[in-house]
């Protein structure tokens, strides 16, 4: 079983003023320290939400993110699948009817 280690709140907030100040990519820092991209970026997210007062222990999403602001960001996504099956539906009717050309 792999062990899950914790970060102090200095080393992120450490972590975080480095790449922000662009002294480090995000790339090495991850390399430098064997972090996760997704957990530095989970990180930077949270830093650039709260600055200096981030890894304080309270909730920062719910602080960063407003309903209406929450509803937005649902909205926008379902706009996206809206296309993104659209698309798929025009692109299988044109295979379909170049398959059907291409019978013998």
């Amino acid at each position: 079983m792999v062990s899950r280690r914790s970060f102090s709140r200095e080393f992120k907030l450490e972590a975080c003023r480095r790449v922000e100040s662009g002294d480090v990519s995000q790339t090495r820092l991850c390399r430098e320290h064997a972090l996760s991209g997704s957990m530095l970026g989970r990180w930077l997210e949270q830093y650039r939400a709260k600055g200096e007062n981030a890894f304080d222990g309270s909730g920062w999403r719910a602080q960063v993110q407003t309903p209406e602001a929450r509803m937005r960001e649902l909205e926008a996504s379902l706009g996206r699948a809206h296309l993104e099956i659209e698309f798929l539906r025009e692109a299988l009717s044109k295979k379909g009817s170049a398959d059907r050309r291409s019978e013998p």
